[in-house]
């Protein structure tokens, strides 16, 4: 899966992507595509290492599963 070409991880924001990544508000009905849609975009901005300690855990796990990849210099697209 290429999350990194999809319209919705072009539109996501720090909002929408810890909302998606969480399952709240939004994010309640979000497939398990967008989610980890969701999680690619929080590890391509770093936010992922600066909020609490589950998302950072989190997305090291995703990434050790190969569920996620590493940040890609140039990522995300505005």
């Amino acid at each position: 899966m290429k999350v990194r070409a999809m319209k919705f991880y072009k539109e996501l924001n720090l909002y929408l992507a810890t909302a998606y990544a969480e399952g709240f508000c939004e994010g309640e009905s979000g497939t398990e595509e967008e989610q980890i849609c969701a999680w690619q975009w929080l590890i391509d901005t770093g936010t992922c290492w600066q909020l609490q300690g589950f998302f950072g855990r989190t997305a090291q796990s995703l990434i050790e599963q190969e569920i996620c990849g590493k940040a890609k210099k140039g990522f995300p697209r505005k």
